[in-house]
């Protein structure tokens, strides 16, 4: 399902292998969370994906767990960012915003972290919302407008 609508929206998409189940299991025992299904089912088919620039606008479970670590555990960001306890990052721009799941309350949208000014926006209904919008920009900073 996954596969298949990412290559239906480009050819420039890099894909890996499926997660392994454990590691999944691991995944949500580390981040103290059960992992948005559609992220779980996303990651069962390719454990992340790269745009065409490299960028993980998927992260893969691991970089999941220890960017959402470092988002979490870093002392000079709790003093500069409001708190990010209700945030699950999944991905990036490459230009340090951060794409997210709200996991508290649990919702289905995305939203994106601007580094910068440390706004939080919505930017998609859903995970397959996400991707298209994220591919059909082609690398620009779609969520900006």
């Amino acid at each position: 399902m996954w596969i298949e609508l990412i290559t239906s929206l480009s050819g420039e998409v890099g894909l890996t292998d499926p997660v392994d189940e454990d590691e999944l299991v691991s995944a949500e025992l580390a981040l103290g969370l059960e992992i948005p299904e559609d992220l779980k089912s996303f990651l069962r088919e390719s454990n992340g994906a790269t745009d065409e620039f490299g960028c993980g606008f998927v992260w893969s479970a691991a970089d999941i767990v220890s960017r959402n670590r470092e988002m979490k555990e870093t002392a000079d960001f709790r003093s500069l960012y409001m708190p990010f306890d209700s945030l699950l990052f999944i991905g990036d721009s490459g230009g340090g915003d951060l794409f997210a799941f709200v996991v508290e309350p649990p919702r289905y949208d995305i939203f994106v972290w601007q580094h910068e000014s440390d706004n939080r926006r919505w930017v998609a209904r859903n995970l397959r919302d996400y991707v298209r919008r994220y591919l059909a920009a082609g690398g620009e900073d779609w969520y900006e407008s």
